[in-house]
């Protein structure tokens, strides 16, 4: 076996949470040290954008519908829009005299080791250059400008969308387990980059081709920064326009050569920790160029449906929370469950999964507890045919198997058990009453072993894809009028043992859970941008 992916396995069994013990990390929460959530490049230029996603008029319903957003032209303006739906704040929350921004892209923690980057030629409103993103202003400071060689380096009509993590904001919190949350959260802002693109009639695809070495001299994160404990590593690229395309690396690369880079980022905490586990994780899948993953055809399946009628789809990226307590009486329609779960099955031209350029490798056992017409019990569903074939070969034996009444005919979703399961739902996820109050909770199983074939960062594009799967869910879950959450403590081999799996064929990614929100009265919400107008 390749010694790299040896060492992010011994990663991934190093970080697992177990009922003796949790993965190593802080004995306590350093709150004088907690990491700055803004990074900022002192010096480096502004560019101002207005808030528009607000006169934005696209139904959340259209993103379901390929071909029904008229594509707006790239301008500078658009681009703003694009970047408020998806990394933009959402709003502020305070209790007494502490006060915290949310986002519209979630983060474990609300930490946002997340950084925003855009890459683009000139358009009107905005000259060329490599900028990083400002969420707390919505502006842009601009980095890098090339000279007139660049915006014949781009294929036509598009920009670049890179995404890098600050793995030490994590870390504060979680320790050596932090790396996968920076993962799942590179995948939420894939997912929610993705939905404001098509929210905006624009396609938007994963350039998953390029080096992470590429990456990081595209968004000048190997330029001279942060000391290495609060450094940026590079994640991902997001092509985004009207029309679809894929730029070279090396044109692009070369018309940056030689450019300025400015600007000097801030330190975000006063004593970084430093985590060498996690140092270790991301050196060993780190990425090469590869070449271009041939088209896999999506099977057709029939069109999505949602509650009518639904909300805008910029007021609903802006109005997603994350809940933090259930009422534990809530239950939800057999139809908003069966169309919640239709929504992670990928579609071509529909949001999020279409951006993802591999066949889906993550399935769902959902531990089913209010859902009208459903016993509740165990469920599983696969995504794919294939993965139908592997759920069915990983799996114990003595489960039940059973079809689901009314449910429709694409979903492969079978019942496992018929009995109350609140108290292993709870237990799993780490004694946690969010997952056995809700309506359903579930947990995402990876086709771990197999996607190795690719190389040893794949282990990356799992979480990834399991991120956009909690986007989903998110959306679906508000458009239904329930509350979503993402769950990263969870006992993995705890869910493992309940099914009765070996080795490393499936491994549980992420946890999720969806109903009926208990809000906390305590909490004052304030507008995202209120404080720009005052």
């Amino acid at each position: 076996m390749d010694t790299r992916i040896e060492g992010i396995l011994r990663y991934h069994e190093r970080t697992k949470h177990h009922q003796t013990r949790y993965a190593p990390g802080p004995a306590g929460l350093d709150w004088p040290n907690q990491p700055d959530p803004f990074r900022v490049y002192e010096g480096a230029p502004r560019h101002e954008w207005r808030l528009g996603a607000g006169a934005l008029g696209t139904a959340y319903a259209d993103l379901k519908r390929p071909g029904s957003v008229p594509p707006r032209p790239l301008t500078g303006d658009n681009l703003g829009i694009l970047f408020e739906m998806s990394l933009g704040l959402s709003a502020w929350k305070s209790v007494g005299a502490v006060s915290w921004a949310l986002r519209c892209n979630p983060s474990s923690g609300n930490l946002h080791p997340t950084e925003g980057y855009l890459v683009c030629p000139s358009v009107p409103g905005l000259d060329r250059g490599v900028y990083h993103y400002l969420p707390r202003e919505h502006a842009i400071e601009r980095r890098a400008q090339p000279g007139e060689r660049w915006d014949e380096a781009f294929s036509p009509g598009g920009v670049i969308v890179g995404l890098s993590s600050i793995p030490w904001r994590e870390a504060w919190k979680y320790g050596e387990r932090a790396y996968r949350y920076c993962q799942h959260d590179a995948g939420h802002a894939l997912a929610s980059l993705r939905y404001a693109a098509a929210a905006l009639g624009w396609e938007a695809s994963l350039l998953e081709a390029w080096a992470d070495a590429d990456v990081a001299s595209l968004l000048g994160l190997d330029q001279d920064g942060p000391a290495a404990e609060e450094r940026e590593v590079p994640e991902l690229l997001i092509r985004v326009g009207p029309e679809p395309g894929s730029p070279e690396p090396a044109r692009l690369l070369e018309a940056l050569r030689d450019t300025p880079w400015a600007g000097r980022s801030n330190r975000l905490s006063a004593r970084p920790v430093h985590w060498l586990a996690i140092d270790e994780a991301e050196r060993a899948i780190r990425k090469p160029r590869t070449r271009l993953r041939p088209e896999d055809p999506i099977p057709p399946l029939p069109p999505l449906v949602g509650p009518v009628p639904g909300p805008l789809a910029a007021d609903l990226f802006r109005e997603r929370r994350s809940a933090v307590a259930y009422d534990g009486t809530t239950a939800m329609p057999a139809a908003a469950f069966f169309s919640i779960l239709d929504a992670l099955l990928p579609r071509p031209r529909v949001p999020p999964f279409d951006a993802l350029p591999w066949p889906p490798r993550l399935h769902v056992l959902a531990f089913v507890h209010r859902v009208e017409g459903l016993a509740a019990g165990l469920y599983l569903l696969a995504r794919t045919a294939e993965g139908e074939d592997v759920l069915r070969e990983a799996v114990g034996p003595g489960w039940e198997w059973a079809s689901l009444p009314g449910c429709p005919s694409h979903l492969r979703i079978w019942r496992l058990l018929a009995e109350d399961v609140t108290r292993v739902a709870r237990l799993i996820s780490c004694h946690q009453d969010i997952a056995a109050d809700s309506c359903f909770s579930l947990a995402m199983l990876a086709e771990f072993e197999a996607a190795f074939v690719e190389g040893p960062w794949a282990y990356r594009t799992l979480f990834w894809e399991a991120g956009a799967m909690g986007q989903s869910l998110y959306l679906e879950a508000e458009a239904w009028g329930f509350r979503g959450t993402g769950i990263g403590c969870y006992f993995d081999e705890e869910v493992h043992r309940l099914l009765g799996l070996r080795g490393d064929v499936l491994q549980d990614l992420y946890h999720f859970t969806v109903g009926g929100p208990l809000e906390d009265d305590r909490l004052t919400t304030l507008p995202p941008y209120g404080h720009l107008q005052r």
